[in-house]
């Protein structure tokens, strides 16, 4: 299952699955949605932070801004927002809080990141066309109008079958990992290359 995450649930969070070979999508809004959806899948593949900076409390408290996964995205060009920036923040509580109820059902869940996964596939990151075009490419998907939460979703979907492969990497330390793509060989996979 992926997930990419609102960070309230006034907002849409994308959810995409496999369906008898077909990637389906849909948006759904609130907590309890969002767990009765997940309750047939054993992993999940988040696009929220999962986790907090080494040293902090909580969120909420003052020290590092960046998690050791964080600075390696940084060191490699990928720009994203910090968990402890605004409205980072609230994703990253409902996140953390989701992780635990899923946890307890059993399930592993694992922090993944649409934006990078984009960049290692070279993909524009907001360029709908272009990214429904690489999904076709090794995706059967549904004829409709998707939102870029559905988009975002599939992302993190993708990320969790090159996982299941083994053609993945996963970034950080101990407070807090990411998975991303090995990027040429899921590139050559994904691609039929």
């Amino acid at each position: 299952m992926g997930v990419d995450l609102a960070g309230s649930e006034k907002r849409n969070t994308g959810v995409a699955f496999f369906q008898k070979g077909i990637v389906k999508t849909f948006v759904v809004k609130s907590d309890g949605e969002l767990m009765e959806i997940c309750r047939g899948f054993r992993l999940i593949f988040v696009d929220a932070p999962l986790s907090i900076p080494k040293g902090r409390k909580n969120i909420d408290d003052r020290g590092e801004h960046f998690r050791e996964c964080d600075r390696e995205l940084r060191r490699r060009g990928i720009k994203f927002f910090p968990v402890t920036l605004g409205p980072m923040r609230q994703l990253t509580k409902r996140a953390i809080n989701l992780k635990g109820l899923w946890e307890s059902e059993g399930k592993r869940v694992y922090e993944t990141y649409p934006g990078a996964f984009y960049d290692l596939m070279g993909v524009p990151r907001k360029d709908k066309q272009a990214i429904l075009s690489f999904y076709r490419s090794f995706l059967k998907l549904e004829e409709k109008a998707y939102t870029q939460d559905e988009l975002d979703a599939v992302a993190c979907l993708v990320v969790g079958l090159l996982f299941n492969l083994g053609l993945h990497e996963v970034i950080g330390g101990e407070d807090g990992t990411i998975v991303l793509p090995k990027s040429q060989e899921a590139l050559a996979l994904l691609r039929g290359t």
